[in-house]
């Protein structure tokens, strides 16, 4: 994470939650960074300099202006007037971050060799509260590469129960015994 991001995204969530409103632009974040991420050439445009500053100020009204809450909306003029606009990914990971200490919610990435069934990522998410003691989000993705089982990082602890995994560990103990 940079620094700017961090410095930025601090401030957004500490006004955030002194205005009670750490929900709504959570949400509007959350937008606004698939937008930015569908469309790179709309970021690249509204950094560029060779642009005037009023008219990239005046495209973001245009085209968030209604949807925004106004601290939202003024914060991303901010990011593009100081030339930080490609450090908004970085802003909402710290915002993210405070919000789920805020809140006690743990962030949990669920890798498998096939997509889970509802009911499986439904007590998957159980246990994993369970061992937490906060809410679990879960992100699930799959990758056929791991075979079988489930391997999970929970806020930076690894839980790998995958096939792939347990023959790593096997092949392990088997060099260690060879040699």
């Amino acid at each position: 994470m940079t620094k700017a991001g961090d410095l930025y995204g601090q401030s957004l969530y500490d006004l955030a939650a002194e205005e009670n409103l750490t929900d709504d632009i959570l949400g509007e974040m959350e937008a606004v960074k698939g937008i930015f991420k569908e469309n790179p050439d709309y970021v690249t445009l509204l950094s560029e300099p060779s642009v005037p500053k009023k008219e990239r100020l005046q495209l973001v009204d245009e085209a968030l202006g209604e949807s925004l809450t106004p601290y939202h909306l003024n914060f991303i003029k901010i990011l593009i007037e100081k030339g930080l606009l490609r450090e908004y990914s970085a802003c909402y990971n710290r915002f993210r971050k405070n919000y789920n200490e805020t809140h006690g919610i743990a962030e949990a990435f669920v890798t498998t060799a096939v997509t889970l069934s509802d009911s499986q990522l439904a007590t998957l998410k159980e246990k994993l509260e369970k061992i937490s003691g906060k809410k679990v989000l879960l992100q699930q993705k799959t990758d056929p590469d791991i075979l079988g089982g489930v391997r999970v990082d929970l806020e930076g602890q690894l839980f790998d129960g995958t096939v792939k995994g347990r023959l790593s560990e096997l092949r392990k103990k088997v060099d260690d015994v060879v040699i």
